[in-house]
């Protein structure tokens, strides 16, 4: 998704030309619209970008490639053995943690990203590689699961974890501050997606790398987190899973290290795309300070 003319647009980029992108307004308007027209859509689609004009990708004002899931991002905790020993006093690891995020916490991938210290000053990065939903079900076996994903993208969980561990457990409200999770830059459709079992995941602040992890240390892939995500609850068209993060994040870190303003963050997953994150200070109303400060 893009901006165009002030509006959001549906685009792909074109096949053999990385840096230039092809609209898709004759399809869908959004990427949900592109999911539910099916198979049939996708070829249009496909047919589209192969052969219509394009504009150039440097330039355009990339957006999340879906703002509006139907429903939460469902995302999986301490899905990599180090990552859940490096966050647990014993380390083992049964059924996956499955917590949700907000949509409003949802940013585009070159979004800035706020820190407002008189909610959180203990803001933490998370690299994930994000899978979306193709098709409505429940109960979904590991076998039929793959037949569920549409396509992949990047994330990254940024999280709050003084609010997330000290506020008595409250992982959703502390993944999911407004505009405080990345997303993008593009979703990768599954017929043109490398293997999901074996994506290198790296990120890097200020070009010191903290993450450097591989989905294939996934202890449970991507099959296997549908099935689970999809026991007793249906999983909709157009929804977003965050499948979890490698060893690396910043609070387990002797001593801890967190986010500021002036950070600069690139999280990549291998074939699928890098999202680069600006961290800036809250903006303090200087009147309705002083007002306050008077009252």
């Amino acid at each position: 998704m893009y901006l165009h003319d002030g509006a959001p647009r549906l685009g792909a980029l074109r096949p053999g030309h990385q840096d230039e992108v092809v609209d898709l307004g004759g399809v869908a308007r959004d990427l949900l619209g592109l999911i539910a027209a099916g198979e049939r859509g996708l070829e249009k689609a496909q047919k589209i970008a192969a052969g219509a004009s394009s504009r150039p990708l440097k330039g355009l004002k990339l957006l999340p490639p879906i703002d509006s899931p139907p429903g939460n991002i469902i995302a999986m905790g301490r899905n990599y053995q180090k990552h859940a020993e490096e966050t647990a006093s014993d380390g083992d690891v049964k059924p996956p943690t499955i917590f949700t995020k907000a949509i409003t916490s949802i940013a585009g991938p070159y979004d800035d990203i706020t820190i407002d210290p008189s909610i959180s000053d203990d803001i933490d990065w998370e690299v994930e590689l994000g899978l979306v939903i193709a098709k409505r079900g429940a109960n979904i076996s590991r076998r039929d699961a793959m037949s569920h994903v549409f396509g992949y993208f990047v994330l990254n969980d940024v999280s709050a974890r003084d609010i997330q561990n000290g506020w008595g457990g409250q992982y959703f409200k502390g993944k999911s501050l407004d505009r405080s999770c990345p997303t993008g830059p593009w979703v990768v459709t599954a017929d043109e997606a490398p293997d999901p079992r074996n994506l290198a995941l790296r990120l890097t602040v200020n070009g010191v790398v903290k993450q450097d992890g591989n989905t294939r240390d996934m202890i449970h892939p991507v099959d296997a987190i549908i099935e689970w995500a999809s026991k007793g609850m249906t999983l909709l068209p157009g929804a977003m899973i965050a499948t979890g993060t490698p060893d690396g994040v910043g609070f387990t870190r002797t001593p801890p290290e967190f986010l500021h303003p002036g950070d600069v963050m690139e999280t990549e997953v291998s074939g699928i795309g890098v999202l680069r994150n600006r961290i800036v200070a809250a903006k303090v109303d200087a009147l309705a300070d002083h007002s306050h400060r008077g009252a």
